[in-house]
Order: structure tokens, then sequence, then C-alpha cells
């Protein structure tokens, strides 16, 4: 990968007669002025096509937004509750042992849930579900309309853990390990069952849902 950065420029001092500064005290000002323009280049660097590489945090969601998903709904029963929250931060870890991993943020309540329980079922949504998405999505949300606000309903596995009426698929997950990473935390989880149906899933990128479209040609 080719990067094109901006060439030094003297920006003239007192020394020779050629207007170029000497001895040991003028080398090191120099070598200060080409670090610092160096480190400046390296800031605003441009592709050889153009595009200019940032880095803040707005760019960083967009790049990430850019990575397609799928779309889940992590589930958790507390006191005979079903909590909820959507999540798209989820991804296979092993086959041997069978285990998934999910990235939660601190500030939300299933975070402290999933410390608490150790148990939860993860929820890969459907096309049709994406009313689910939303309403498990938001930061304020009464859990008993669920059904009447987006139409979920929920079973109950043997271990009690809530299973999504009509998704796509769902895995019944036993925490095995917490690592805190920035503003989230990486739970790590050993899949113990498993229910898959037919159907399509309910993709995000770049900030909205989709569908899946055709089959790439090879």
């Amino acid at each position: 990968m080719r990067l094109r950065a901006r060439g030094l420029v003297w920006s003239g001092s007192s020394g020779s007669a050629a207007g170029k500064p000497d001895g040991s005290n003028d080398f090191r000002s120099r070598r200060r002025k080409r670090c610092a323009t160096q480190k400046r280049a390296a800031n605003s660097a441009h592709f050889a096509n153009g595009d200019r590489m940032t880095l803040n945090s707005l760019e960083f969601r967009r790049a990430m937004g850019c990575f397609a998903t799928g779309v889940t709904i992590i589930t958790v029963d507390l006191e005979g509750e079903v909590h909820g929250m959507t999540a798209n931060a989820f991804a296979s870890v092993s086959l041997d042992p069978m285990l998934v991993l999910v990235c939660v943020d601190h500030s939300t309540r299933t975070h402290a849930h999933l410390h608490a329980k150790k148990r939860f079922g993860i929820n890969i949504l459907r096309k049709d579900q994406r009313a689910i998405s939303e309403y498990y999505a938001r930061t304020e949300r009464d859990h008993e309309h669920a059904e009447t606000e987006a139409g979920a309903r929920f079973e109950r596995t043997r271990h009690g853990t809530p299973v999504l009426h009509g998704a796509l698929a769902y895995l019944e997950c036993k925490l095995r390990s917490a690592e805190v990473a920035g503003d989230h935390s990486i739970f790590i989880a050993e899949v113990e069952d498993v229910v898959v149906r037919e159907g399509e899933p309910l993709l995000f990128f770049r900030g909205k849902y989709r569908k899946l479209g055709e089959e790439v040609e090879k």
C-alpha cells in the first residue's frame, strides 16, 4: 500500500550566507523540524488514488459500518422476566470447544445481567424481524410491551433462557470468560445447544437494515 506524503519545506533561518544554518545546534533544530513535519504528513497521509487517511471516532464508525453483519438479540432471564439487547458485535470463536463471543457496552443493563446470570441466549434475526431489533436497541423500553410493540414472543429452554419465537437460529450459551476492552466487555461463552430454522437473515450495513441479494457469480 503506497502512501504519498507532503515533501519537507525549508522555512529559512539565520546561519550561513546560503541561508541554511550550520553547526550541531542547527542540525538538531533541522532534525526536530523534520520529525514534526513527517508526523504531520503521516496524520494527513493520502493514498496514491487521493483517498485521505483519517482516524477519529466518526471515521472509525464509518469504516466499521462497511462490514455487513447479521443482527442478534441477546436474551437473559432475570427473576422470571425477559431482558434483551440488540447486538451485531457477535462472532464464532472456536469449533472445539464450541465458543462464541459478543461485545457489550459497559453502560447497558445487559452487561450487568450477563455477569450476574452467566447464561444467555443468542437469537439470530430473520429478515422480517426488524421491529424486534429496533425495540431492543432502544435504551428506554418496557419489557412487558415487547409483544404488543414489536411482535416479540418467547419460549424457554430447560435452563429457563428466553428463546425468541421465529428467530433464524438460537444458541444456548454459558459464560466462560469476560475481558474488558475499552468501553465494552468481550463475553466468551460455550455453546450448549442450537436451533436452526429455514429462512433468510436480517442484515445491517452502513447504518441501515438490508436483506440478502443475488448470489455473487464466480
